[in-house]
């Protein structure tokens, strides 16, 4: 039995505020990464949830060098690939050529969580949680008859049924339950507590300075970066740069006493 993907409703990855993840019907899950930017042949791992968080994957580019890996797996016919790192919105080109994809976004600082439906290389339906008057895609009211008859939605597609008296989390519950039941999405719970899962850098790869990074690090004494990921976490990349570049403190304005 799987386990569905109701269970989501404010789970995050290791890193404490997001959840990210995209679902591929028709192709497998080392193709899912392929088409959300991995290099062909460039995986890695296995890796657990937490070990993959620590690969300091920087969810800001704009604040330092861009790098986000996924890690990816399949259940109940739908690969999945679970995103560390900044935002990425791979749903129209994963869903080239016929397949059917699914992108599900939590963010506990910029709400709503969203989830959207794509098939051949267009957003066909999707919604907010708790905001499912507003829905987006091509054919936007696809999946209206299912939130009427899951009671979230009255017919008129604009109206919450017992909106001020409906529990919040159970409320997403439902919504996610529509995407569920009609699409027969599932996550295992196992993905984020425990399961191994094969690893891709799809952002960010290769550091071109990767060997020289690497090199002062095993110098130094410090963890040395995934040799297959070839991605330079933020912070040994700033402790290198404090470590060997003598402008570096000025430019960020620092000074030596």
């Amino acid at each position: 039995m799987s386990d569905g993907i109701q269970w989501l409703v404010g789970v995050t990855t290791s890193s404490g505020w997001m959840l990210d993840v995209h679902f591929a019907r028709g192709i497998d899950a080392e193709e899912l990464a392929l088409r959300m930017g991995a290099r062909g042949g460039a995986g890695a791992g296995p890796m657990t949830d937490s070990e993959a968080g620590a690969l300091d994957v920087d969810a800001y580019p704009d604040h330092g060098p861009g790098s986000a890996v996924v890690r990816v797996g399949e259940d109940a016919g739908w690969a999945f690939a679970i995103t560390y790192g900044p935002y990425l919105d791979r749903l129209e080109e994963i869903s080239q050529n016929g397949t059917e994809a699914v992108h599900y976004h939590y963010n506990s600082g910029h709400p709503p969580t969203t989830i959207m439906y794509a098939r051949d290389g267009r957003t066909v339906c999707g919604f907010g949680l708790h905001e499912e008057d507003h829905r987006y895609g091509q054919d936007p009211d696809l999946l209206l008859p299912d939130l009427v008859a899951a009671g979230i939605l009255q017919p008129d597609g604009k109206t919450h049924c017992h909106r001020d008296a409906d529990d919040y989390v159970h409320r997403q519950r439902r919504g996610l339950a529509v995407f569920e039941d009609r699409f027969g999405l599932s996550l295992p719970r196992t993905a984020l507590a425990e399961d191994s899962l094969p690893v891709y850098a799809i952002m960010g790869s290769p550091d071109p300075d990767f060997e020289e990074i690497s090199a002062w690090a095993a110098a130094n004494d410090r963890p040395l970066p995934n040799e297959r990921l070839r991605l330079i976490p933020t912070e040994l990349r700033k402790h290198y740069e404090q470590a060997t570049d003598p402008q570096w403190w000025e430019r960020n304005g620092r000074r030596l006493t």
